[in-house]
């Protein structure tokens, strides 16, 4: 059997590489996906006071930090069982749509768009984002404008652009002031502007990616998101799972997801694969993330952003299984976030003085969860009286997508994958399913001590003189 290896993963956040097998024909017989690198948060947390717990698993990612301290934050509000006030609750969410604008353009602009614009054939040294910036100056300069906007946003109420602080148990730490109201709105405008146009430059080549879009981990899966009154939502909400074709299969409190939702791990990597109990391993399939989030909805509750919603299902239909429609989902939910944070900047409540809620351990378990820019986290802590960690499980957003990962570079695979006859181009496009879903892997790896060590010695020209596994 011949293995084909593409080491490392690129253009996305962390380490991982795709192994393609080829039987003795030369066709394709399984693939996976590896993730390298192993980080552990969840024993990092034991022992620590929950009230830490907050600003510790921001620094679990310097993507969405943001969407860290939300889940974490609400895990913590369970176990000290406080309502949040209004003001605290309306800035944890500004903060979380600042955050997930900027993450959404910065999958799109920064590690897709070269992929998008210039084509998976492209040659390699102009495929990435200085090649699209020379061929199309103003579509990057919107994409630094959004990301821009999102990571000032976390800054300015958050103090902190990376791993912020200022979400905690029981709301944040202080109010913020009106005089902030009239930038961040009229910046929130250009962002709906400057998504519209990126929205109508990504429909102009969708075209070109007909293949793409029915070979990109093109699956028929189950799929989970948040959702309140039959809208988007990031924060509030039960959790809903949704079949193939959209009908509704589970709807639960984010606190009984452990009654629903196992966890597995395999041997070739540090990343869980989560999936539905009813339905078995590996049959329980699902996916979470924009796409999913979109399938679930009845509409975003925004103007603009249900406007583009409607035009997003003419293409993708009411329900998409095609990973590669991420991208789509992507720019509808960043005018949606955009729309959210001048709603919310025009609430008076949000300008309230109090953000906080104070209390002690009133419960020994907390489950926090919240929709991160890549699906649905999930934090769960168990305390002993004294407020110490005793145990903590994180299911984050890539990790539900795993199994639909592995899945989906298979059937890529099958596709453009043949024999001795390997274009660039073909492994590129291999690897672009993966960028549908934009894993972030520093969140995800806490498979602890299920991938063996494997050193390899090799001498001075490169050749491997004796490989050691353990």
């Amino acid at each position: 059997m011949k293995k084909i290896t593409i080491d490392p993963v690129t253009r996305i956040e962390g380490h991982a590489k795709i192994s393609i097998y080829l039987d003795d024909s030369g066709e394709v017989s399984d693939a996976r996906f590896h993730v390298t690198q192993y980080r552990g948060f969840e024993k990092l947390c034991e022992g620590r006071p929950f009230t830490e717990m907050p600003r510790l698993m921001a620094r679990t990612c310097g993507i969405c930090p943001v969407s860290h301290l939300i889940a974490a934050s609400k895990a913590c509000d369970e176990i000290m069982g406080v309502k949040v006030p209004i003001a605290g609750v309306n800035i944890r969410k500004i903060i979380n749509y600042a955050q997930i604008l900027q993450s959404h353009a910065l999958s799109f602009f920064y590690l897709s768009s070269p992929d998008l614009l210039l084509g998976m054939d492209a040659p390699i040294e102009e495929r990435n984002i200085v090649g699209v910036l020379n061929r199309k100056k103003d579509f990057i300069e919107n994409g630094i404008f959004l990301r821009k906007f999102g990571q000032m946003l976390i800054e300015k109420l958050g103090r902190k652009r990376i791993h912020p602080d200022y979400i905690v148990p029981g709301g944040v730490e202080s109010p913020v002031e009106e005089s902030i109201k009239d930038e961040i709105n009229e910046n929130a405008r250009l962002c709906i502007d400057k998504a519209l146009y990126t929205i109508d430059t990504f429909r102009s080549v969708l075209p070109a990616f007909e293949e793409e879009i029915r070979y990109f981990s093109h699956i028929p899966t189950y799929h989970m998101a948040l959702s309140k009154d039959g809208k988007i939502e990031y924060y509030d909400g039960d959790i809903y799972i949704i079949d193939p074709e959209g009908r509704i299969e589970l709807k639960f409190k984010p606190e009984e997801y452990n009654n629903y939702i196992s966890e597995r791990v395999e041997g070739f990597s540090y990343l869980k694969s989560p999936y539905l109990k009813i339905k078995g391993y590996p049959d329980g399939i699902y996916r979470v993330g924009p796409l999913s989030r979109l399938n679930i909805a009845e509409s975003c509750g925004a103007e603009v952003a249900d406007r583009e919603l409607s035009i997003y299902r003419e293409v993708a239909g009411r329900i998409s299984n095609a990973a590669f429609l991420n991208h789509y989902a992507r720019l509808v939910e960043i005018i949606f976030c955009a729309e959210k944070i001048i709603e919310l900047l025009n609430d008076d409540a949000t300008f309230d003085r109090h953000t906080k809620a104070n209390a002690g351990v009133n419960f020994e378990e907390g489950v926090g969860v919240s929709e991160a820019p890549r699906g649905t986290l999930i934090h769960h802590y168990k305390v002993d009286r004294n407020g110490i960690v005793q145990w903590a499980n994180l299911i984050i957003a890539t990790g539900h997508n795993n199994l639909a990962m592995n899945k989906g570079i298979l059937q890529a695979a099958k596709r453009f994958v043949k024999g001795d006859d390997i274009k660039e181009g073909f492994l590129n496009r291999v690897e672009a399913v993966i960028r549908c879903y934009d894993p972030c892997l520093s969140c995800s790896t806490h498979a602890v001590g299920k991938m063996p060590m494997m050193v390899e010695i090799v001498n001075n020209k490169g050749e491997r003189l004796k490989e050691v596994r353990r």
